[in-house]
């Protein structure tokens, strides 16, 4: 009966990034500006997308839903982490630490899905470019969509389950800033053998898969560029690719070095990497795809004069109605 009561933790306390009272603050004002840029930054990417007819294809299509599940994918994360600075219990629920741990791994599956159908769109426009409209139509790209997202629920539902089941009855103090998969298991009284092997295997096959895909997809492309007489043909096929391979090599470079080790390997450096696949990459994205990309730059360009001339014409009728006809 002893044990029972002590399957469950009410609590745990998140450690966070640091433990000196000194360090809280700066932290505080650091994170806080990078979730004020990624929210708006990607806010912005999203309505410059929807706003311009021009923009209104596949490869914008998954970079608006992807924006999408960056906003979600650091809100799951850093409001708790900002709380916790100011804090001094730095605690969270259980239940709250499993649903941060499943939002976070549907987000975070999302991203890795909506890179590879990116991938493979640029595949189909640079290899394929006649059949293009066909091969990457409407409903095709929302079943991309579709699949990335349920894919990415039950995978998480999966993880969860599985940590859910475990025996928590020492420290209930997680290393880490937020509620992941390897320091909660860390904690576990019971053995996480199962969780590890599931991790290895499942876990690295719904990573793999589309990194698999992602890789493919730039080998067929690089061949075909290759075989491109002019030089500026080439240029022009790497440049409509280069911020893609920018983003994907930060997401899975960062995830591969956190999650592709042993449980007993995991370290403080660990979190330090966390924060490039979760804050960091999420937060550059929007920086990554308008400042290389001419047509988000135009189509920016043209929500700025939209905003503008709809400032004007509000600012003059506000003024002929406190002057009069």
């Amino acid at each position: 009966m002893e044990m029972r009561n002590l399957t469950r933790l009410p609590e745990f306390i998140l450690l966070g990034l640091s433990s000196r009272p000194e360090d809280q603050k700066p932290l505080f004002a650091l994170f806080l500006i990078m979730y004020l840029v990624t929210l708006l930054g990607n806010l912005l990417i999203i309505l410059v997308i929807r706003s311009d007819s021009q923009l209104q294809n596949p490869m914008y299509f998954f970079l608006s839903i992807l924006s999408f599940a960056d906003i979600c994918y650091t809100t799951v994360i850093v409001p708790k982490m900002l709380v916790n600075f100011l804090s001094d219990t730095k605690t969270i629920f259980y239940a709250e630490c499993l649903a941060q741990m499943y939002f976070f791994l549907v987000f975070g599956n999302m991203d890795s899905y909506l890179l590879a159908a990116m991938a493979i769109d640029r595949y189909v426009a640079i290899c394929n470019p006649f059949h293009y409209v066909t091969v990457m139509n409407h409903k095709r790209c929302m079943l991309l969509v579709i699949f990335s997202i349920v894919f990415s629920c039950l995978h998480s539902l999966l993880h969860v389950l599985m940590v859910n089941r475990l025996t928590f009855c020492a420290s209930n103090v997680i290393h880490h800033f937020f509620c992941d998969v390897n320091p909660v298991l860390k904690l576990a009284c019971s053995s996480t053998s199962v969780n590890e092997v599931v991790a290895m295997t499942e876990g690295l096959a719904s990573v793999m898969a589309p990194f698999a895909c992602i890789v493919i997809s730039y080998l067929r492309i690089f061949i075909a560029v290759l075989n491109i007489p002019s030089a500026a043909g080439k240029h022009k096929a790497f440049s409509t690719c280069s911020s893609h391979l920018t983003v994907v090599t930060l997401f899975y470079g960062s995830i591969s070095y956190v999650y592709f080790q042993p449980l007993s390997k995991y370290t403080v450096k660990d979190r330090i990497a966390t924060i490039i696949y979760t804050v960091l990459t999420s937060m550059l994205n929007p920086f990554i795809y308008s400042l290389r990309n001419k047509d988000m730059k135009r189509g920016l360009e043209k929500l700025i004069s939209k905003i503008k001339s709809e400032m004007d014409r509000l600012s003059t009728t506000t003024i002929n109605k406190i002057h009069g006809p």
